[in-house]
């Protein structure tokens, strides 16, 4: 792979977390996630609850970066303009584009996986995973606070690195090679 720093992104449920661990496995780079930077994870806060500090974040984002620019790295998810220190590293930016009602059954399943019987009706994390697909739902027409359409186009348009845009509905397979391309 020609490019060794790799940034996917797109909309909640649009393939970049599966696209950057297939894509890494594929390479021998080393697959990262926003989330794994953005959120506390238990046992200090419950699942997608507490953010950390923004310092605390760039800093650890840094830390995986410099262990891995040997053999490159992919990191999948989202960053906003808090991130705006780290974009400089990123060789190239893949944004993912999936119709709403993937991405939103996706989700379903990918909380299914995590949660089991908590989200079923009636169940612990039934409101939450609710609330979360209906903000996801929203995501093209940006009226929602946090991550859209319009603010990713806007994110975009900023970069000085190529932007590869792929339609996240396509086989894996198929995305790979076009990435790999």
């Amino acid at each position: 792979m020609k490019f060794r720093h790799v940034h996917i992104t797109g909309a909640s449920g649009s393939g970049a977390s599966t696209l950057g661990k297939s894509l890494a496995a594929r390479t021998g780079a080393t697959h990262l996630d926003t989330d794994d930077f953005y959120w506390l994870w238990p046992p200090q806060a419950e699942v997608y609850t507490v953010k950390r500090d923004v310092p605390e974040r760039l800093r650890l984002m840094r830390e995986a970066f410099d262990a891995n620019a040997e053999r490159g790295w992919i990191l999948s998810g989202s960053v906003g303009d808090w991130a705006d220190p780290i974009v400089p590293l990123f060789d190239l930016v893949v944004f993912l584009r999936t119709p709403t009602d993937i991405r939103v059954a996706r989700l379903w399943e990918r909380e299914k996986v995590k949660f089991g019987a908590a989200i079923e009706p009636g169940g612990a994390r039934r409101e939450d995973v609710e609330a979360f697909a209906a903000w996801a739902a929203d995501y093209d027409s940006g009226t929602r606070e946090g991550r859209s359409l319009p603010r990713h186009e806007a994110w975009l348009a900023k970069l000085s690195c190529p932007v590869l845009r792929l339609d996240g509905s396509q086989p894996i397979e198929a995305l790979i090679r076009k990435v790999l391309k």
